[in-house]
């Protein structure tokens, strides 16, 4: 099977050695994401809010760059390093994926890359 690359700038370039997504086949294995600006490479991180706003628009570029969208993604991952924010990732998920929503995990870690509060890495299945 042939593995695709997958890079957009409208999301944050790779801070180490891994692609934004690779493609294999229909299915699209998405990278974790924190909240950097893609444009600036600089955490949006005033707010929890901002953070994940950022962290689902910048998912959301890797699965448009991909050929799909939100709507695509059969798995998601979500690590925060407060789980007591799990309510506001729930009421803020619902601004970027419809129903049927995708399977998914909240994991409690307790650290992230670059101090993030939330990174989040996704797989994708095409049609």
């Amino acid at each position: 099977m042939t593995r695709q690359i997958i890079h957009t700038d409208q999301a944050p370039a790779a801070i180490g050695p891994y692609s934004q997504a690779v493609k294999c086949g229909n299915t699209v294995y998405l990278s974790g994401q924190i909240p950097l600006d893609p444009k600036s490479m600089t955490m949006v991180n005033a707010t929890i809010e901002d953070e994940i706003h950022q962290v689902f628009r910048n998912l959301r570029a890797v699965a448009e760059a991909a050929g799909g969208g939100l709507k695509d993604i059969a798995k998601l991952n979500l690590f925060l390093t407060d789980l007591v924010q799990f309510p506001k990732v729930n009421e803020i998920m619902i601004e970027y994926f419809v129903q049927p929503y995708p399977a998914r995990a909240a994991i409690g870690v307790a650290a992230l890359p670059r101090g993030a509060r939330i990174e989040a890495d996704a797989i994708m299945v095409l049609e």
